[in-house]
């Protein structure tokens, strides 16, 4: 009878505490929606707002002020004038080589140093690991001048090893490779190992085809950092036929004086398709490697 009477008695109290927490919780992810909403709304705008003047041959002049969402003179000429007078597809092609190959070699500089300092653990691995991440305090704006020399002396300026030379160092891949490799069991090591594997093999075949999320990470990373770089290409590019998108639309600007805004707007938005469908290709696997690996960005 007593145990029956208590149960009675906390019961309720149980059920009203439950509730109150799940209503709370429930009132809290409203409000975090609410702001990603919000948040994801201001960082849209500008976007959409871009994309519609691209097709606003009423701005061909000026900008149009107050800003309007929506074309007040449709029309597709502003692509035919942007894509006539500015080498778009050869630009992106550059830009893609140059990605193409930053991505390959910071890929394989990252994923095999974040594995040997993750599995291996020899011995002064973690001051190793200080060391490189210690490099990205360092800005760019530091080191470009003495990176500029440096393949000025090498005689490799004009050229993409000015840019695939530097991938070796990414630091911050290191890092998101070793944080994933961390969170994959040892034993398939020491299995591979037992059954005569060679570490090469262990890494190729057992922990590689694992770490398919993380360079899906690192791979759309890689590709916005150089696909929107401006700074190095302008230092490390002289022949315009390398240009990349970024400084080929620079120089457009530059040499036009008086360039016409919704042109401008027309060609920018078309430089932003390739970073969309790669972002959109990859997504599943970048949102997986966060989960996994527990990083957050």
């Amino acid at each position: 009878m007593t145990t029956t009477f208590t149960e009675k008695k906390v019961m309720p109290k149980l059920q009203k505490k439950v509730k109150s927490q799940k209503r709370s919780k429930r009132i809290g992810n409203w409000i975090l929606t609410l702001i990603l909403l919000l948040g994801s709304i201001v960082m849209v705008i500008p976007f959409i707002w871009m994309a519609m003047t691209s097709f606003d041959w009423g701005a061909r002049l000026t900008i149009p002020f107050p800003p309007r969402f929506w074309p007040k003179e449709f029309s597709t000429m502003t692509y035919q004038t942007a894509f006539t007078n500015i080498p778009m597809i050869k630009y992106m092609v550059n830009s893609l080589i140059v990605a193409v190959g930053v991505i390959l070699v910071s890929l394989f500089s990252a994923l095999f140093s974040g594995y040997a300092i993750s599995k291996l653990k020899f011995k002064g691995s973690g001051i190793v690991l200080v060391a490189a991440l210690s490099t990205m305090m360092i800005p760019f704006e530091v080191t470009m001048i003495p990176q500029y020399l440096l393949f000025d002396k090498m005689h490799l300026l004009d050229s993409y090893w000015a840019f695939y030379l530097p991938a070796l160092n990414y630091a911050f891949g290191t890092f998101l490779a070793k944080a994933f490799i961390d969170q994959l069991p040892g034993t398939l090591r020491e299995a591979a190992i037992i059954d005569g594997a060679s570490e090469l093999k262990v890494f190729l075949r057992v922990y590689l085809p694992l770490c398919i999320p993380i360079l899906a990470t690192m791979t759309i990373l890689q590709f916005l950092a150089v696909w929107n770089d401006l700074l190095w290409p302008l230092l490390a590019l002289q022949s315009p036929a390398k240009y990349t998108i970024q400084l080929g639309l620079a120089m457009f600007t530059y040499n036009q004086g008086t360039p016409l805004p919704s042109v401008i707007m027309a060609a920018t938005t078309a430089s932003l398709i390739p970073v969309i469908i790669l972002y959109l290709f990859l997504q599943r696997f970048i949102v997986e490697s966060i989960a996994l690996s527990g990083i957050k960005q």
